[in-house]
């Protein structure tokens, strides 16, 4: 049974670096493309990044060089660690695995598509 929880999140200020954590049960996040993908309200799903199976990562331009995405195999989690926050970064946020896909446009990936999400956890920025 594949389970995503994320954490985390909550109300921080512009310019701050929190990191969300996603604990993965129910398989290997190291076998899996795992990411993050975002929703604000009355927006479409955007993705924010993908790590692949080798460790290698891809992200959005919107917070490229801002964000990192990165896993830790022995407690098979995965974090995002956001840093220089913006009021527009303000979203619920997603992680997502997926045992096949991981993105079709390296440019932009689209983690939303993976088959397994959490519930998110959300983010607000003031």
């Amino acid at each position: 049974h594949v389970q995503l929880v994320e954490s985390g999140g909550g109300e921080v200020e512009a310019g701050r670096s929190p990191r969300l954590s996603c604990a993965a049960s129910g398989f290997t996040v190291s076998s899996y493309c795992m990411g993050w993908f975002r929703q604000a309200p009355g927006k479409e799903r955007e993705g924010v990044a993908v790590i692949v199976k080798d460790g290698s990562t891809t992200y959005a331009d919107s917070v490229k060089g801002r964000f990192i995405i990165s896993q830790d195999n022995e407690k098979n989690t995965l974090f995002l660690q956001m840093s220089s926050l913006k009021p527009e970064d303000t979203a619920m946020y997603y992680c997502a695995a997926d045992v096949d896909f991981c993105y079709s446009d390296y440019d932009s990936p689209q983690p939303y598509e993976y088959s397994y999400s959490g519930q998110g956890t959300q983010v607000t920025v003031s």
